[in-house]
């Protein structure tokens, strides 16, 4: 229970600490749970499932159980790395860094995301869903620059996401008289009842991935808040819905795939090309990865549906890589927003000449981005397209154009803002806290993409017994 206590503390401590203090205090506490979560991760038996609190008993068939097993560690180890990464992202911004209540926000936000990963109670889990909303808000809200309609466009899609969530759950809980997580699993569910489940529970994950067409909220909000809130919502906040797709939707409901598989492949499929191409079009920069966020996931989700070992390995992969690619493709976007007082483009041009430091990281977070080979994205993606080709020739096809227009549209926003006449006669190169997270991530997508097994070692056990619960289902 360290790990969810630790993060709930710091964030209560952080409104007595000093705004003069807090950022190295920020930067402390995270480093404290990087720390507890690598002693888990040391100590931890792929094969076993860690029990953090013993099921308790609760009215209404509610149970308090938290745990994790290789899958929800794993989320749990990305958690707490990129917290600490976007808390030194964010080190010289002053309206944010020397913020105590913004720390808080943070903290409360990593609280609320590790209890995602660890709840083993329907209701739990869909407690600290709804509970991720709240700092997550409060940080558009105080920090950002979005309008009170973009808000409330976020708010109602995630709002609406979580009532039909909520609502299925209470169903599951009803057929299993239990919302413990076993007892779901173990429940027969009729097949009508099934289908609307799956469609409701569905339906939060495909507002929060986002899947074509709940797409629409994502851009604006994404170019309207601040970095760091950008941030937690494309590295942290999005995966909740992958990782509830793996563990809390397809081995519960499986009946409900029957029905639903072709419909959610297609949806998928569909949106990844159309963000792609929308990327293309885009002049923003920060636009322009928001779009190239909903193409990349809409891949890993494809491949989720398929449901096998390879494509649910090939999805965690590309779980971890999206993470740290969406850090660094959005610390881009700011440092060119920050010094050029503009993110448009066609307004960009020579900056590589003048700050070679930073025209030397763009390019291998670009390349890795476009999932060059040694990289995590080379490995992730390639499982995810060979699994979508054997399933259906045309939908692999079809997927692999977004390898062609990531390459397209990436390369094209490292032209335009990199080469040519420089618009200025100086440009700041990065800084020291800059630097610092493009080694990281850049190491971490190296590391990754030559030994992927570190993933697939840890959450092969996992993902087994999803599908070994998601076939018995089946078979009946």
């Amino acid at each position: 229970m360290e790990l969810l206590i630790t993060s709930l503390a710091l964030g209560i401590i952080s409104f007595f600490i000093p705004r003069n203090s807090i950022k190295i205090f920020g930067l402390f506490g995270s480093f404290v749970s990087l720390g507890i979560a690598c002693v888990h991760l040391i100590n931890f038996n792929p094969d076993s499932i860690v029990t953090l609190f013993e099921p308790q008993s609760m009215p209404f068939g509610l149970t308090f159980h938290m745990g994790y097993d290789g899958l929800g560690l794993m989320m749990i180890a990305l958690t707490n790395f990129i917290i600490p990464i976007i808390l030194i992202s964010n080190f010289n911004n002053t309206s944010t860094s020397e913020s105590p209540l913004f720390h808080a926000l943070v903290f409360f936000m990593q609280f609320g995301l590790l209890g995602v990963f660890s709840a083993e109670d329907g209701i739990m889990f869909y407690t600290f869903w709804e509970f991720t909303l709240i700092p997550i808000f409060l940080i558009l809200y105080w920090f950002g620059n979005g309008t009170n309609k973009i808000l409330l466009k976020f708010f109602i899609y995630t709002l609406v996401g979580s009532l039909a969530m909520l609502a299925s759950f209470i169903a599951l809980g009803l057929n299993a008289n239990s919302f413990d997580y076993q007892d779901l699993v173990a429940a027969t569910i009729p097949m009508e009842q099934a289908c609307w489940i799956f469609t409701g529970i569905m339906l939060a994950f495909a507002v929060k991935i986002p899947i074509f067409p709940f797409h629409t909220w994502q851009p604006d909000t994404y170019t309207t808040a601040p970095m760091s809130g950008t941030m937690l919502l494309s590295a942290l906040m999005l995966k909740m819905a992958l990782f509830g797709m793996m563990k809390w939707l397809l081995p519960i409901v499986p009946e409900g795939l029957v029905e639903m598989k072709w419909i959610m492949i297609g949806l998928s499929v569909v949106g990844l090309l159309y963000a792609a191409v929308m990327c293309i079009k885009q002049n923003d920069i920060k636009r322009l990865f928001a779009y190239a966020s909903i193409s990349h996931l809409g891949l890993i989700a494809a491949g989720i549906i398929i449901f096998s070992k390879d494509a649910l390995v090939g999805a965690s992969v590309q779980i971890v890589n999206h993470s740290l690619i969406a850090v660094g493709l959005f610390l881009i976007a700011e440092i060119l927003e920050s010094r050029l007082k503009t993110r448009e483009l066609n307004q960009m041009h020579g900056n590589a000449t003048l700050a070679p430091k930073f025209g030397f990281w763009f390019a291998i977070i670009a390349f890795a981005s476009v999932s060059v080979p040694f990289t995590a994205g080379f490995i992730g993606e390639f499982t995810l397209l060979k699994v979508l080709t054997d399933t259906n020739i045309w939908i692999g096809v079809i997927s692999a154009t977004t390898l062609v227009f990531g390459a397209v549209y990436t390369l094209r926003a490292y032209q335009l803002s990199m080469f040519g006449a420089p618009k200025l006669e100086s440009l700041e190169d990065l800084r020291w806290n800059e630097l610092t997270v493009f080694i990281v991530i850049s190491l971490a997508i190296l590391l990754f993409g030559l030994f992927p097994h570190l993933i697939s070692d840890l959450v092969g056990p996992s993902l087994e017994r999803f599908i070994t619960l998601f076939n018995a289902s089946t078979s009946h």
